[in-house]
């Protein structure tokens, strides 16, 4: 199994009375298979599976599956508080056609890596699928160590990891010495970093709403090794980091994103609650800012680059020459 472009982990629409809206979710998948992406995440962070039946979890991998047909890759999550409902799950996904699993740390219970690795393969052994690790210390209260990946590398269905730590030092140490595992961005605002150590695929929470901008930022980074674009594609995405984060507010940011995008984007389920006023306003003006920015970067030719690159070398050496003649 091959992870290579942008996977977005899909968000569900609750109705008022916080019944999934499946017309919405419908007509939200149709969208991204018609957007270029690469894959979807069916029962991700991003998608509330914290706060959804084991019922609705997989009636959403149903549906999507239906949709799709073999156009995307499907990963299905599998993370739980309760090891056995993870079992469960897994097995569901090869029962309605998942591609991959997703296979995270038990929150709360703070595992051994010993615990977690036997956690891991039992999970593997209940669906015999491709796993994607899922890495997010900060929402799981553990790290998945060396310890961990040794001990997992006895089934080789263990092939991807979403890194979402947060730091780089271990995704150095996953490019250096577990390259039979293909690293994944899961944390945003190092995209960029994530593509020059090699990593090949992204998944983007933002993508919901933004999926031609993401795959802007891919294709330049891996596709065209254009990293110099890149850089200027990122640094207009990073103000949509920092609203994303800010506050605790990402999953509803990220639905209202798709709000603003024209589909239905529905409720959050409790415990969350949706924005407020001024926060719609801001992120709609830091949307509206990226999607042009990006647009202009897109539009270039590589005569433009190549034009641009020559004043700005004419300006450097005219500003030495000043400097030079100054100190005379």
């Amino acid at each position: 199994m091959h992870f290579e472009g942008i996977y977005t982990p899909v968000i569900t629409p609750f109705k008022e009375d916080y019944s999934i809206d499946y017309d919405a979710y419908t007509a939200h998948v149709q969208y991204l298979q018609a957007s270029g992406v690469h894959g979807l995440m069916i029962g991700g962070t991003t998608g509330e599976y914290y706060v959804e039946t084991h019922e609705e979890r997989v009636d959403l991998l149903k549906v999507a599956r239906e949709i799709c047909g073999d156009s995307l890759q499907i990963i299905f999550g599998t993370g739980s508080i309760n090891p056995d409902a993870s079992l469960k799950l897994a097995e569901d996904a090869a029962k309605y056609q998942a591609d991959v699993i997703l296979v995270a740390t038990p929150p709360y219970s703070l595992p051994t890596q010993r615990e977690l690795a036997l956690h891991a393969l039992a999970v593997d052994r209940a669906a015999d699928l491709p796993i994607m690790l899922y890495n997010y210390p900060d929402r799981m209260g553990v790290n998945m160590e060396e310890e961990f990946l040794d001990r997992v590398g006895r089934s080789n269905n263990f092939c991807g990891i979403k890194e979402s730590s947060g730091d780089i030092n271990r995704l150095h140490m996953l490019a250096r010495d577990y390259p039979h595992i293909q690293v994944a961005c899961g944390m945003d605002d190092q995209a960029l970093e994530f593509f020059a150590w090699g990593a090949k695929s992204w998944v983007c929470a933002g993508s919901n709403f933004l999926p031609t901008e993401h795959l802007a930022l891919y294709n330049a980074c891996v596709v065209e090794n254009d990293f110099n674009k890149g850089r200027r594609i990122m640094s207009a995405m990073m103000p949509l980091m920092r609203v994303l984060e800010q506050g605790g507010k990402f999953i509803q940011s990220v639905k209202h994103g798709v709000t603003l995008d024209g589909r239905v984007s529905g409720q959050v389920r409790k415990p969350l609650r949706g924005l407020n006023k001024d926060e719609k306003q801001a992120m709609a003006q830091v949307v509206k800012t990226l999607k042009t920015t990006i647009a202009g970067i897109a539009a270039e030719t590589p005569e433009d680059t190549f034009v641009k690159t020559i004043k700005a070398n004419i300006s450097k050496a005219k500003a030495e020459v000043a400097s030079t003649q100054a100190g005379e």
